[in-house]
């Protein structure tokens, strides 16, 4: 049992002293030389205007927002794809174009068991798109996207 997990202690082992060796030896050998330049705070190769707890404006919030929820919702199209792929060509695939074999082995006319077929699974995605669409026509209506 302890020759099996002792290359994972010898790992964690070398983690430890790899880390911590570099940790001091950047903090033995880095020069120091402080000023007041370089005690200031940096704004992207700017100096700073106003005190760093001001309040942003709400409009930021909103695109960050947005950003984040239309990112996310696309991340879904992936497996969507994926699904589709699988069971077989949907509605915009012409049936005369052939699909490579997918890796597993899926009978296109019928849907797996608690599953469903090709062309729910397309038109569901159509519907998740449109969705997503609609909630981009709303946000730039709010001008979520419009900056001053």
């Amino acid at each position: 049992m302890l020759s099996a997990a002792l290359p994972i202690f010898l790992l964690f082992g070398c983690l430890l002293v790899v880390g911590c060796g570099l940790l001091v030896a950047g903090s033995m050998l880095s020069p120091r030389r402080p000023g007041r330049v370089k005690r200031m705070p940096y704004e992207s190769g700017m100096d700073p205007i106003h005190d760093t707890r001001r309040r942003f404006d709400v409009r930021f919030h909103l695109l960050a927002i947005a950003f984040l929820v239309f990112d996310v919702e696309l991340l879904f199209l992936y497996p969507w794809a994926v699904i589709v792929r699988a069971e077989g060509p949907s509605m915009a695939v012409a049936a005369e174009t052939p699909l490579p074999a997918p890796a597993v082995a899926v009978a296109p006319s019928a849907p797996a068991p608690g599953g469903m077929g090709p062309r729910s699974a397309f038109f569901g995605g159509v519907i998740f798109i449109a969705v997503l669409s609609l909630g981009f026509v709303y946000d730039w209506k709010k001008g979520v996207f419009g900056w001053r």
